[in-house]
């Protein structure tokens, strides 16, 4: 009898949470939107090379990606990165002309550290006090990682295309990605 309530008790659960969920109310889009104007962040930063300041107003004229993720080494967070790796010629134009900027709240030197052990051509950028990713919509407060999303902004300093989130496991992500920075770059 005491296995037949618990598991009616489990079912009453899934059925709250689930009604619960589908009658919530869309959550409202976070960060800039596009056609808006990038805000503009100077941060400490990394590549492979060392570490250096990382100024987003440094790209004007050029297409940016700008990839928030939540911590470095972490499973999806090495699938994104590396899948950018893997894909750098083909997706960023081995990076004529288009720069990748992935942000995270890791120190500067740990994003250096990674880059150079699992050979990362993108800058990193460490935004530990999340100052940057509240004005994009990333942080949230409480949490000592940020969500993962993407902007690319336009030679013109607009936001010309958002994945909110973007999802590294999914294939799909990255043609998408490729083709709107094609669009953004007029790159064939």
């Amino acid at each position: 009898m005491l296995h037949r309530n618990t598991t009616l008790l489990a079912a009453a659960l899934v059925t709250c949470v689930t009604v619960a969920h589908a009658q919530a109310p869309a959550q409202a889009e976070v960060g800039p939107k596009v056609g808006e104007v990038a805000p503009d962040f100077t941060l400490p930063g990394a590549t492979m090379g060392g570490l250096s300041k990382i100024s987003l107003s440094k790209f004007k004229g050029q297409t940016v990606v700008i990839a928030f993720f939540p911590k470095a080494r972490t499973s999806g967070c090495t699938a994104q990165m590396t899948g950018y790796r893997d894909q750098w010629a083909t997706l960023f134009n081995g990076g004529k002309g288009i720069q990748v900027i992935g942000i995270s709240m890791d120190a500067d030197t740990t994003q250096m550290d990674w880059a150079q052990e699992a050979h990362l051509p993108m800058m990193f950028a460490s935004d530990m006090k999340g100052e940057v990713g509240k004005l994009y919509g990333a942080y949230v407060d409480g949490r000592p990682v940020e969500n993962r999303l993407l902007y690319v902004v336009g030679p013109d300093g607009k936001i010309a295309w958002t994945a909110k989130p973007f999802k590294p496991m999914v294939a799909e992500s990255y043609s998408e990605l490729g083709t709107e920075i094609k669009k953004v770059a007029g790159t064939k």
